[in-house]
């Protein structure tokens, strides 16, 4: 399945979604946009993972790392509406409250 990732600027804010499944095939696109998103110096960064029925652990340590250079950047990024498979990955590997996770 291919991934489809938009960014969208909402005056200080960032809104990242993603569409498909993330895994490590595709997670340089998902750190792209990411990237951007950042470089924008957006205060916040929202990505909406609604569409994404699944995420490696290369996707997930792509979402921890673009988090850690927000927090350096002292923006905030977090990650809304995962999917209940999603969300529970998140919460097992203990990344969630790291992530912003908004259910």
């Amino acid at each position: 399945m291919s991934l489809l990732v938009t960014n969208q600027t909402l005056g200080d804010e960032r809104s990242v979604t993603v569409v498909g499944e993330v895994d490590v095939s595709n997670a340089n696109e998902l750190r792209s946009a990411l990237d951007e998103a950042l470089a924008s110096n957006a205060t916040a960064i929202r990505v909406d993972l609604g569409q994404v029925p699944y995420i490696d652990s290369t996707g997930i340590g792509v979402l921890v790392g673009a988090a850690r250079r927000a927090e350096e950047a002292n923006a905030t990024l977090v990650v809304c509406n995962p999917q209940r498979n999603v969300a529970r990955v998140l919460s097992l590997l203990g990344v969630g409250e790291e992530l912003g996770v908004d259910l």
